[in-house]
């Protein structure tokens, strides 16, 4: 699914039951069924500013509801990092597609066909089962992973539903290498995979202690961003978010610093979200 963050409300509610209970439920023409689901969801959606903000709590930046991120195994932050040495090798790449050269495409150790059938392979044959050993693994950093969460107040939530997803990638780890048990090696793979994923997506709640990394004339800049959306915005007024950020660009702040302004107001509940992309200011 691309373009997630695009999605309709009501089609994000209907996508619950198919990723949680793996069931879609139909009623139709007076006929009314269940039909289990044989896919995974691979999505990717867009920061609510445009660009990720590393000085910016992560799930200010991001809108969707916990109901929804808790029923994913996986989120990873994909960020456009500024490298000139990568940009010029992807550009290069983009114009001998256009160009008409002939790309060599690098194979890997296994042909894509071989690797299709031993995947069909080990999902017909292999159905590994949790051992005693890495059950109780499971248990305990799933708590320790709880207390920390609890600890650091983070916004997105570490529930069963985690838990379900570690096991889940634990087994499919053990798939691939045709193993009958899920032993802590697997565990142990399937908490790294979870950590520098969801974990580490929860963990980046910079919120203020982004300003640290700012010298004074920044300060200086975001302060003065803070004032014109005061003026612009007057007590009880309400203003569509980018016209907004628009309008301060257009007084010679620069855009990062203007969105930054508009997340500080709205955290510190100065500025309250409304329909329709608005924001108000509190009376």
């Amino acid at each position: 699914i691309d373009e997630f963050d695009k999605m309709d409300i009501k089609d994000r509610v209907a996508i619950h039951e198919a990723m949680e209970q793996q069931t879609i439920s139909i009623a139709k023409a007076g006929i009314t069924t269940m039909l289990n689901t044989r896919c995974s969801v691979l999505a990717a959606a867009n920061p609510r500013f445009g660009t990720y903000d590393d000085l910016t709590n992560t799930v200010d930046q991001m809108d969707f509801e916990t109901t929804i991120l808790s029923r994913f195994d996986m989120i990873f932050l994909v960020k456009d990092v500024r490298d000139p040495e990568r940009d010029y090798m992807l550009c290069k790449h983009m114009v001998g597609l256009h160009s008409g050269q002939v790309q060599d495409t690098p194979e890997g150790p296994l042909p894509v066909l071989e690797l299709r059938k031993y995947l069909s392979y080990c999902r017909s044959r292999c159905e590994p089962r949790v051992t005693a050993e890495a059950a109780e693994t499971l248990k305990n950093h799933y708590v320790s992973i709880r207390q920390q969460m609890k600890a650091q107040k983070v916004s997105v939530p570490i529930t069963v539903r985690q838990l379900e997803a570690i096991i889940r990638i634990s087994e499919s780890l053990a798939k691939m290498e045709l193993c009958d048990d899920v032993d802590n090696s697997h565990v142990d793979e399937a908490l790294r995979l979870f950590n520098v994923s969801t974990g580490d997506m929860a963990n980046k709640d910079r919120g203020e202690v982004g300003l640290d990394n700012y010298d004074e004339a920044q300060k200086e800049q975001l302060r003065m961003a803070e004032e014109q959306v005061r003026r612009l915005v007057p007590r009880g007024g309400r203003k569509n978010k980018f016209t907004l950020a628009q309008a301060l660009v257009q007084t010679g702040i620069d855009e990062r610093m203007a969105n930054r302004a508009i997340a500080i107001l709205l955290r510190s509940g100065e500025l309250v979200e409304r329909a329709n992309q608005t924001v108000q200011r509190e009376a």
